[in-house]
């Protein structure tokens, strides 16, 4: 039995805001002048990013002050309690936005599976329950949650419902990933904490899976092949902290990526027999790791176009991104693209690094 991507949906928060906008917005937050503001200017235009979206209106404006104290320090700087009240406020709302648009015409209780992902925020009864209410999901689905595994999440969410289509022809799972990346802002100026503020935003994705393929184009999951590199333990870290979440993302992770992606890329190869792709969904990091995976596998940005296009209207959104892209990718396909084949590649802390074969098919 087979397992298919029949729907893939995106929602954002009604703030978009321009990357200059979080640039200044940042300057002022982490006190900076002179050469030291220059340098945070240089990443922000190295990243590729033109505009990203927050439920936090205060990026939009220097004038405006909504979540942040409307002071230079910004003290009382918000706690972890402040910040994960605001996830739990606004986090659902984009669940369900991205949800009912993913579930389309299909009858809430028919869904038999839920997973929710998250790395950004968590509660309990969590968005798991508040979806069974919101959507009219049926009391007794099975639901699963994945938390606290960043960028990567949505493969490990992905395999799950692999898992249970493959087993049951007759399942029906919805996956919802939501983050709120925004909300854990750090204003210390340490060099991993402005290169995560520099990239990260906020989104969420829902998926539709089944064990039989669905009208119109579907993505077979035909492989998954993840390792963990330990010699970039260290290079990506988030951890609880007591003024929100904290992100330590080091300039040397497209390095650990670059001397594993091939080695990555091959054991897939290996394990699927299908050593040629037609499309590529890369999780978009950063600009740095898109051209280090290129050069590596040797493909053109203009083949891994989707992956640039959402960095550069999105951001980085953790979890839901690599959903993005494939979403990207999925609208543009045709009857004629039946039985190509699309890589799929993510990356996290551990240093994870996670890959797909999806199989195009048209019914």
């Amino acid at each position: 039995m087979n397992a298919y991507i029949t729907s893939i949906a995106t929602a954002n928060p009604k703030f978009k805001i321009k990357q200059q906008d979080v640039l200044d917005f940042m300057i002022k937050a982490h006190r900076l002048e002179g050469a030291d503001a220059d340098k945070l200017r240089v990443l922000y235009r190295a990243t590729g990013i033109l505009s990203r979206y927050s439920v936090i209106e205060d990026y939009t404006s220097s004038l405006v002050h909504d979540f942040f104290p409307d002071n230079d320090r910004l003290e009382p700087f918000p706690t972890t309690q402040d910040r994960l009240g605001l996830f739990q406020q606004e986090a659902i709302g984009l669940s369900v936005e991205a949800a009912k648009k993913a579930i389309g015409n299909v009858k809430a209780n028919q869904i038999t599976h839920l997973i929710t992902v998250s790395c950004t925020g968590m509660y309990a009864p969590g968005i798991d329950i508040e979806l069974v209410d919101r959507l009219g999901l049926n009391s007794h689905v099975e639901r699963t949650g994945i938390n606290f595994m960043g960028c990567y999440a949505a493969f490990n969410a992905l395999k799950v419902a692999d898992a249970i289509c493959t087993a049951n022809s007759n399942a029906c799972v919805l996956i919802v990933c939501v983050e709120l990346c925004s909300i854990h802002f750090q204003k210390e100026a340490h060099e991993d904490y402005m290169l995560a503020n520099a990239l990260f935003g906020d989104g969420a994705a829902a998926v539709l899976m089944s064990g039989r393929p669905g009208k119109g184009v579907n993505l077979k999951t035909t492989s998954f092949f993840n390792e963990l590199f330990r010699n970039g333990h260290e290079h990506m870290a988030w951890k609880i902290g007591d003024f929100g979440f904290e992100m330590r993302l080091s300039a040397y992770v497209p390095d650990v990526i670059e001397s594993g992606i091939k080695q990555l890329t091959q054991r897939l190869v290996n394990k699927s027999g299908v050593d040629k792709f037609d499309y590529f969904a890369v999780h978009p990091g950063g600009k740095k790791i898109l051209q280090v995976i290129e050069k590596e596998l040797s493909i053109s940005k203009r083949e891994n176009q989707a992956a640039h296009d959402i960095l550069a209207a999105y951001g980085n959104m953790s979890s839901p991104t690599i959903l993005f892209v494939l979403k990207r990718i999925l609208d543009q396909l045709k009857a004629a693209d039946n039985g190509k084949n699309l890589l799929g590649l993510a990356f996290g802390p551990g240093l994870t690094l996670e890959s797909m074969l999806l199989t195009i098919e048209v019914h």
